[in-house]
């Protein structure tokens, strides 16, 4: 029952993780498109702001999925690679923050 628990609040994290990219890449899709079918100028950063938002907050969710799945797996090995998982994603949120926040600077 318990681990039934962890593994459907684990699942429902990555899914909304993977649900937030999925709504911020549709959102930036037609948001380029619309500006390119009427032909208006527009700032590319801008899309791309709001889409490394998103982004950066799904990362956030895949984190915390990834911790909360590894109460169920224990072992060495699924700790070290949760680890590593769980680090490469840190870097790339903050690479995508400090993009974020060179973009904002700009506005």
């Amino acid at each position: 029952m318990y681990t039934e628990i962890v593994y459907y609040i684990s699942y429902s994290l990555a899914l909304f993780g993977a649900l937030l990219v999925f709504y911020g890449g549709i959102r930036a899709a037609i948001k380029v498109i619309s500006k390119e079918l009427l032909r208006k100028s527009y700032e590319y950063n801008d899309i791309r702001l709001d889409f490394t938002n998103k982004i950066v907050l799904a990362l956030e969710f895949f984190i915390a999925a990834d911790l909360i799945k590894s109460i169920m797996q224990p072992t060495l090995s699924d700790v070290v690679v949760l680890a590593v998982i769980v680090g490469i994603r840190t870097v790339v949120g903050y690479s995508l923050n400090a993009e974020l926040k060179e973009l904002s600077d700009v506005k």
